[in-house]
């Protein structure tokens, strides 16, 4: 057994410039022995500290300066230039928040490693905030796992598209002949992805499937030469000029030797899946947010539970959204059943 999944905590300390120790900790293994372990605020402090100054350089959030000392009994810092008092949140997803970071960690460690995701309602029981928190909560962490990145996808690439929406058939009589004219997808949000074979997907949330809208995102993320594999969607007519390009009729088969797009109909497989069994509802204003959660997970799937947990932590630093943000734009204050 992991010594950390025992619940022992492993502390070594350094020194680092005058007044500075930090104390550098090992991460646990599980959800349980997380809960544990992130249970003492203070560890939680140091562990933000490690990640927000890990050169030993805490710096002020208003003016700069580096002489900062420590409130303990409020777990503050403050600025002995400007007299500025601020938190271990300032400047990280868990900015401005009440809730103390022994009940963010477990809520990040668990949406960062369960499968099919985590409703809001099942989180706020499990760490005893009103489902309204876990919400806002949940959207805050996804907006640390949103990934980007400037490198194309290379080798061989399947491009293919899912649409989100309620089916027909559980539509009442009435309300399917009013919203279903021609084809099954009208009336749906349009997720576009790429699949690099043995890689990382992309995913994003388009208005349509026209070339003027595909054409774009294939040239900007996949490298010119590239195999590239697609459905027979017209939209991608054009693109073998500029990759070896092949595609699969799903009206007549869905493998042709190494011609398929099956690897990213796994991914919306578990991305349809996690919708259905967890959120229920998605609201299509925050249907990108959702993409980029599944996003996070599958490319993480060859990882451990630490592990995306601390990938997740790297990227809440550096990045905020407020209420307003997710309620406020648009009139949307639909949470649906999520």
């Amino acid at each position: 057994m992991h010594p950390a999944d025992a619940g022992h905590r492993l502390v070594r300390t350094r020194r680092i410039g005058p007044g500075h120790i930090f104390t550098v900790m090992t991460t646990p293994r599980s959800l349980l022995s997380a809960v544990r372990y992130f249970a003492d605020l203070s560890v939680c402090n140091d562990y933000m500290r490690n990640l927000k100054w890990p050169d030993g350089r805490i710096v002020c959030s208003k003016c700069g300066a580096d002489r900062i000392g420590e409130i303990t009994s409020r777990s503050m810092l403050q600025c002995k230039s400007c007299r500025k008092q601020f938190s271990y949140k300032v400047g990280t997803i868990f900015e401005d928040s009440p809730l103390g970071l022994d009940k963010w960690f477990p809520a990040v460690w668990s949406i960062a490693n369960a499968k099919n995701g985590v409703s809001s309602h099942e989180l706020g029981r499990a760490i005893g905030v009103t489902q309204k928190t876990a919400w806002f909560m949940l959207h805050r962490i996804r907006e640390a796992m949103k990934s980007g990145s400037f490198t194309k996808l290379g080798g061989t690439v399947e491009s293919d598209e899912t649409f989100i929406g309620g089916e027909a058939r559980n539509m009442h009589t009435a309300k399917r002949e009013k919203r279903i004219r021609g084809r099954g997808a009208v009336g749906k949000r349009i997720v576009h992805g790429l699949l690099e074979r043995g890689g990382d997907v992309r995913a994003q949330v388009i208005p349509s499937t026209e070339q003027t809208e595909i054409h774009p995102i294939v040239l900007s993320n996949v490298e010119t030469g590239a195999n590239l594999y697609t459905d027979a969607a017209l939209s991608y007519e054009g693109l073998a000029a500029h990759y070896v390009h092949e595609a699969i009729n799903h009206a007549e088969e869905y493998v042709r030797g190494q011609v398929h797009t099956n690897g990213l109909e796994n991914f919306w497989s578990l991305f349809k899946r996690c919708i259905k069994g967890t959120y229920v509802q998605i609201a299509p204003f925050h249907l990108q947010r959702y993409v980029d959660e599944e996003v996070f997970r599958f490319n993480a799937r060859k990882t451990d539970d630490a592990r995306r947990f601390a990938n997740v932590m790297k990227t809440t630093v550096g990045r905020r959204v407020t209420y307003r943000q997710l309620c406020g734009i648009d009139g949307c204050g639909f949470m649906g059943l999520q």
